[in-house]
């Protein structure tokens, strides 16, 4: 399981990346991190929706309400132009990190 001080800088990425194939709401935002971490990272329910809160009052993301086949309400959440700006950005910085991180981790390069 990855602990969730390893993943805490890069929540805002995670998120964008999901919602930018398609709108959803919290509930199915936490079964695709599960799924997609193969169990290896379960994310906290306040978390999550702290995060969502904190990019839509960044306008990088827009809420809407709709109801669920079932009938139940649901807040769907939407990435905006500026958020698809944000995503670039951070997969970019993402690529930077990984890179130099790698550099540590992996050992000197073969003179």
């Amino acid at each position: 399981m990855i602990g969730a001080d390893a993943i805490r800088g890069h929540i805002d990425l995670i998120l964008l990346a999901v919602l930018e194939e398609d709108p959803s709401y919290a509930y199915e935002i936490s079964r695709i991190l599960t799924e997609r971490s193969r169990g290896e990272y379960a994310i906290k329910q306040t978390t999550l929706y702290t995060a969502l809160k904190r990019l839509e009052g960044q306008s990088l993301l827009t809420s809407r309400e709709d109801l669920s086949p079932s009938g139940k309400p649901r807040t769907y959440y939407s990435l905006t132009p500026a958020g698809r700006e944000q995503l670039a950005a951070k997969r970019s910085e993402w690529r930077s990190t990984r890179a130099l991180v790698d550099r540590f981790t992996e050992g000197p390069a073969p003179s």
